[in-house]
This record gives C-alpha cells, structure tokens and sequence, in this order.
C-alpha cells in the first residue's frame, strides 16, 4: 500500500489530527472550511491522494491531502 502524505510529504495514519492549509468549499453545502481548521480523527481510503474525516456539523467528508498538513 502506498503511503499517504500530506502537503509537507510528512505520512499520514488512521487517526491523526491534520489542518487546512488553505479555504476549502464544501461542495453540495454553503460552507467554506477555512485555513488553520483543526480536523481530528482522520480515516485513510484507498485513494492515497484522498482522506475521510468529519468536520464541523459535516459528516463523511472526502479532503485531498495536498490542502493539509499533519499537527
């Protein structure tokens, strides 16, 4: 499996915190999920360019690593 790296190229594991480098729009919703959000509790997919987390009031969101970096 090919390992799963953010922005920075530091790897990534079930579990870890990451932050938003960068605003985010939540397609589908009004939202805008801004720089320096915290997102805990990540859930790798078989995309290593791709992750799960939930965020804010938003459940089952898919965010690619390239917008993050490990806290």
């Amino acid at each position: 499996m090919t390992p799963v790296k953010d922005s920075n190229g530091t790897t990534l594991s079930d579990g870890d915190s990451v932050t938003l480098i960068k605003d985010l729009k939540v397609k589908g919703t009004s939202t805008t999920l801004k720089r320096g959000t915290m997102i805990k509790n990540i859930r790798l997919t078989d995309d290593p360019a791709e992750i799960e987390c939930n965020a804010e009031k938003i459940k089952g969101l898919v965010l690619r690593t390239e917008f993050l970096k490990k806290a």
